[in-house]
């Protein structure tokens, strides 16, 4: 099904002090695995982590992963208003450009769902070839931002935010992503699209 796809490596993060030390069992790093593989036709490497929500730690693991060769790099957890939430803080520190718009929108999906979505400070940045996004911790919060809200007749209602990740990692150089259309669908301009592989 991948062949004739770009190969990609993406990163994917898991921000937990709990889940890291055992406390409990992390469920973000699967639920993201999960919907990429359902969403991409791209053959996927993924490079895992789980780490406690330490600012240096995980500023230091963005970087290991955009310099590993990663396009793509996802982070769960870690970003709410509580004390030991500092994953957007440790993003921006190591971020060339910020991309405002992700954030906002995965505000807007949440809030549909639930009023305390304003709590939320999700960022997203670009470090180098690499784009790197601050997800939900919860596993239904992750697919419902990256893949927006349908219908009951599986028409979309609000774009997710992963609509617009392709294109963008287009623009900084980075692998030709590939999307399943019944899951999420890549938004080009017709000039920047490529024909699909035989």
């Amino acid at each position: 099904m991948s062949e004739g796809f770009d190969p990609v490596r993406i990163g994917i993060v898991s921000v937990s002090d709990r889940a890291s030390s055992g406390v409990y069992v992390d469920k973000g790093l699967p639920a993201l695995k999960d919907w990429l593989a359902r969403a991409l036709l791209n053959p996927i490497i993924f490079d895992e982590r789980l780490i406690p929500d330490e600012q240096a730690g995980i500023s230091a693991t963005l970087i290991e992963l955009v310099d590993a060769g990663c396009c793509l790099v996802l982070t769960t957890g870690g970003t709410g208003p509580a004390l030991r939430d500092v994953t957007p803080e440790a993003t921006l520190a190591v971020a060339h450009k910020e991309m405002p718009g992700f954030g906002e929108q995965m505000r807007q999906i949440s809030l549909k769902f639930v009023p305390t979505a304003i709590l939320s400070r999700q960022v997203a940045v670009i470090r180098g070839q690499s784009l790197i996004l601050n997800l939900p911790g919860q596993p239904k919060a992750i697919a419902e931002t990256l893949e927006g809200l349908r219908n009951e007749a599986g028409e979309s209602l609000v774009p997710g935010i992963f609509a617009a990740v392709p294109y963008c990692i287009d623009l900084i150089g980075g692998p030709y992503l590939e999307t399943r259309g019944e899951v999420c669908k890549a938004f080009r301009p017709k000039n920047a699209q490529r024909p699909k592989p035989l």
